[in-house]
């Protein structure tokens, strides 16, 4: 690579460290771009170019087609993350993983350089789809990069630290909306933030090229050599350490048994109950989007605006304000996800989420009733909302269909389930302004309704995987008769690995018994074509 290093001459944690930062990059990206554009939709030098998504200048008929008309182009990008990521089910076994990457960032380049350059708004929307094209193919494609070349025992934490980076790149857009909107009516002050966009992907695609492609990915084409190579250097070891051999002969167990899946397999009701797996999946990612989040994240000036703070750009800093706060929020799952567990906290979420919703209802009812008491409650529960979504749910919905789904179907599953959280996205998106010109403060209390109805859901059909194994789930799920008792099983089966992720010892001699008839199934096919 002109000269570089493969790998960039780097090895072991350095090179763990490199795959995760351009993953990170990727995730701060997306964050980014869910942020950046209602920061920009008062501008002046925005809205001379766009007036057809300017709703605040008209009254009546034409105010409701222009809100309309603006939760079509902010929704665009999500409808484009949507079909990015369908498109990937079908390029991105092809591709691989590395590649797939590289195109979504240089798509997401053309994308935010059609939206920095627009004079027309179906210019600007055509820009939104394409950036979300890229992004969708990004987001379908990093986690599995990541959990591929990392070391087992921390993907769940880099899975909660991707969430954390989505609101870093929330946060980043919000302060740079801010500071740009002082600089008047020059058309930097919106060119600028879409073109920035451009910076993080450049760095993407210019460095994800020269990193390891996933070993998984490398023997599902029959690359075994390749595959060996990027688990010595990720490693630090050398091909003949039993390390190496051992992680090695796992992969391709992996492989095999993902080869038995199918999309057929999604719908199947066997021992596996493939079919109440698949739900869960996808109803945790459908959740995560209906719950109400983005109504917050891409419109939070304009709803910070509505409290009668419209001078001195206050509501882009109050936005400001609001995503550095959730950030922080964010870090939290983090340290506590293994300690708590995946159910407490998307029940804490759930309930608080309905409650700061009920909140936002009460104190905008106040507010447009004559009462500039319900403006600060209306600031505090946007806040609120977002450090209970933060804590229960931001990070989760990467996190648990991959631990809830047997191996066999995790690939297909993950592509369907993150369909479900763009096309959710995409309508919640969609329908904010409009809700809110038509009903006011009833919206939210559609979204209380919504997170009330998501806890007592969690609660009786969600079970609990902290500290378990894909074979431990599979068990669980096998013993389970009825939608209900998964959450039982899962709450009352004895655990198998501490909370170190260290088999107990109880348990050894059957995983050793296991693993034995595993490998005699992987090594049969090998042998009978030997003595043939």
């Amino acid at each position: 690579m002109l000269g570089v290093p493969r790998y960039f001459g780097l090895r072991g944690n350095a090179l763990n460290l490199a795959i995760s930062w351009i993953a990170g990059l990727d995730f701060l990206l997306f964050g980014y771009d869910q942020g950046v554009t209602g920061g920009l939709l008062d501008l002046p030098s925005f809205t001379k170019y766009f007036p057809d998504i300017d709703p605040e200048s008209v009254e009546g008929t034409l105010k409701a087609d222009r809100e309309t008309n603006q939760g079509i182009a902010v929704a665009a990008y999500n409808l484009g993350c949507f079909l990015g990521a369908v498109f990937t089910i079908f390029v991105g076994n092809p591709l691989g993983r590395k590649k797939t990457i590289f195109f979504g960032s240089v798509i997401m380049t053309v994308g935010a350089i059609l939206q920095c350059t627009s004079y027309q708004l179906p210019q600007f929307i055509v820009g939104r789809i394409v950036t979300g094209w890229g992004n969708g193919m990004n987001t379908s494609t990093v986690p599995t990069w990541q959990s591929e070349t990392a070391q087992a025992h921390q993907r769940g934490k880099l899975v909660m630290i991707e969430g954390m980076l989505i609101t870093a790149g929330i946060t980043i857009s919000y302060w740079i909306n801010y500071g740009f909107a002082w600089i008047g009516e020059s058309e930097v002050a919106w060119r600028f933030p879409l073109a920035f966009q451009i910076f993080f992907a450049l760095i993407i695609f210019g460095g994800i090229l020269n990193l390891p492609e996933s070993p998984r990915w490398l023997v599902m084409q029959g690359r075994d050599e390749e595959a060996i190579e990027v688990l010595v250097a990720l490693n630090e070891k050398p091909p003949e350490d039993p390390f190496i051999k051992n992680e090695f002969q796992s992969v391709k167990l992996t492989v095999l048994e993902m080869s038995k899946g199918s999309y057929r397999s999604l719908f199947e009701m066997s021992d596996y109950r493939e079919f109440h797996r698949v739900s869960l999946a996808y109803i945790n990612q459908m959740f995560q989007q209906i719950s109400g989040i983005n109504l917050i994240t891409y419109y939070a000036p304009k709803l910070f605006k509505k409290i009668n703070l419209s001078q001195n750009n206050y509501p882009k800093l109050l936005s400001a304000c609001n995503g550095t706060e959730y950030f922080l929020a964010s870090l939290i799952p983090i340290f506590i996800i293994e300690r708590v567990g995946r159910r407490k906290l998307m029940l804490f979420g759930a309930a608080g989420m309905s409650l700061s919703m009920v909140a936002l209802a009460i104190t905008l009812w106040a507010l447009d009733n004559g009462h500039p008491s319900g403006g600060p409650g209306q600031a505090v529960f946007l806040f609120v909302f977002n450090t209970f979504f933060a804590i229960g749910w931001l990070g989760m919905t990467w996190l648990y269909p991959a631990e809830i789904v047997p191996l066999r179907i995790r690939a297909p599953t993950n592509a369907l389930s993150t369909s479900a959280n763009w096309i959710f996205n995409f309508l919640v998106v969609m329908i904010t302004p409009i809700a809110f010109n038509n009903i006011g403060y009833q919206t939210y209390i559609i979204f209380a309704v919504i997170n009330a109805f998501i806890f007592p859901v969690v609660f009786f059909f969600f079970p609990e995987t902290r500290y378990r194994s894909l074979e431990e789930m599979d068990d669980i799920f096998k013993k389970s008769t009825n939608l209900f008792n998964a959450v039982t099983n899962s709450l009352n089966e004895p655990h198998r690995y501490d909370k170190n992720g260290q088999l107990k010892s109880e348990y050894i001699a059957e995983f050793e018994q296991n693993e034995r008839v595993r490998e005699s199934v992987y090594e049969k096919p090998d042998s009978s074509h030997s003595s043939s």
